[in-house]
């Protein structure tokens, strides 16, 4: 008996062992199979793990490649490296004697395949990386859309409406001012400069040299004497409130037409027309500008040199150029141009003293708009300032606000 109980105790240990290598091979191969077959895509969301999840988000915005972005580290190389100067099309693109050595089309597909390969073979008949250049991308079809250069151009078209520049561009006012207009250059010296020899010159643009900023900067899309004011057809109970007006915003130089006229391969003025990097940067982070989409889609804004010059207002979103009041005022009352860096917000950003005196007095009993609204704060924390500003008007008064009343005290 005691054999047969030691035999059946080896046919159970026998088994033990078989199963459990069965098990475990099969748990060697089953991840593999599943593998294949599960899609975290088909899931439900609660049923997707959170990393799971975010992949499948992420996923088809990292291997769409249908928009193309200079701030990719990949993309930070030389400007020659793809670009080239000037590019063949130069000539077709701007008509006779307005035509001048520049990069008006893409880069060739050299500057793309070493690196997207794949994304040009092996994504079917219509790669959707075509798409950043061509309008229908195929075989017989190789018609592009218009470089983003000239942007007179490039803005009227579909992909140019919807498209905002990726650069900042340097521009150094003090050092364009006496060639676009004249300076009054004026003496100041104290009673210890005068005993010491030491007089230090200044430079003032004054009301009667105001052409130098108009070469450049005119008032957008002026009201001049028509009857309609506003940018688009307003409410028809607007009352008081806030809507675009016509001649808010001054324009700037979106072409290199103005720049080449001095800065061509003639000329020899430096920097060359061919050195893109010494005027374009890639765009700083900034300050969020006083500016609201939903607002902007509700007045049916779509024109592209509005909108671009309204995303970069970090002051009054509302301030009018063509306002009477305003017009009359030289640049100078509110800009400091001679201290502007166009790469650095701090030297453009208007004060708030500029407005003292008008809008800012002694008591809001004298007219002060600022005044008014400070104490409608004061006396309900939810009132928001609407006058000058379309976001900031909710935020907290800034110091410098209240400072600006105190001084007028």
């Amino acid at each position: 008996m005691a054999k047969g109980r030691q035999k059946r105790i080896g046919k159970i240990r026998a088994i033990t062992v078989v199963l459990f290598l069965a098990f475990a091979v099969c748990g060697l191969f089953y991840p593999r199979s599943t593998a294949r077959t599960f899609r975290p895509e088909a899931a439900e969301p609660s049923q997707t793990p959170a990393r799971k999840r975010t992949q499948t988000r992420q996923q088809p915005q990292r291997t769409r490649f249908t928009e193309f972005s200079h701030s990719i580290r990949a993309h930070r190389q030389s400007c020659n490296s793809c670009h080239k100067f000037p590019t063949a099309n130069w000539k077709r693109v701007r008509k006779g004697k307005e035509a001048f050595p520049d990069v008006t089309d893409y880069p060739q597909h050299a500057s793309c395949i070493n690196c997207h390969r794949q994304q040009f073979f092996g994504s079917g008949p219509r790669p959707a990386i075509c798409t950043i250049c061509h309008t229908n991308p195929g075989p017989r079809n190789s018609a592009r859309h218009p470089f983003p250069n000239p942007r007179e151009i490039f803005d009227l078209t579909a992909k140019g409406q919807r498209s905002f520049t990726e650069f900042d561009i340097y521009f150094p006012h003090e050092k364009h001012l006496e060639l676009f207009g004249k300076n009054e250059n004026y003496f100041e010296e104290s009673p210890t400069e005068r005993a010491s020899g030491v007089m230090f010159v200044k430079a003032r643009l004054t009301q009667d040299n105001e052409q130098s900023c108009a070469v450049c900067h005119q008032t957008y899309k002026p009201q001049g004497d028509a009857d309609d004011e506003y940018f688009t057809k307003p409410p028809a109970k607007l009352g008081d409130a806030f809507w675009l007006k016509k001649g808010t915003f001054k324009t700037s130089p979106i072409s290199h037409a103005q720049c080449f006229t001095c800065h061509n391969q003639e000329a020899g003025m430096l920097p060359a027309p061919n050195n893109c990097a010494a005027c374009h940067r890639l765009e700083q982070i900034k300050p969020k500008p006083d500016f609201d989409q939903r607002f902007v889609q509700t007045m049916a804004i779509r024109d592209k040199i509005t909108l671009a010059t309204w995303r970069e207002r970090d002051a009054s979103g509302t301030f009018r150029h063509e306002f009477s009041s305003h017009a009359e005022l030289s640049c100078s009352h509110c800009h400091n141009v001679s201290t502007m860096n166009t790469l650095d917000f701090r030297t453009k950003k208007v004060g708030i003293n500029s407005c003292s005196g008008c809008h800012i007095t002694e008591t809001a009993d004298d007219g002060g708009i600022l005044n008014f609204e400070v104490d409608s704060r004061k006396a309900n924390a939810s009132f928001q300032c609407t006058k000058c500003h379309v976001v900031y008007g909710r935020l907290p008064i800034p110091d410098s606000h209240i400072k600006a009343i105190s001084a007028m005290k």
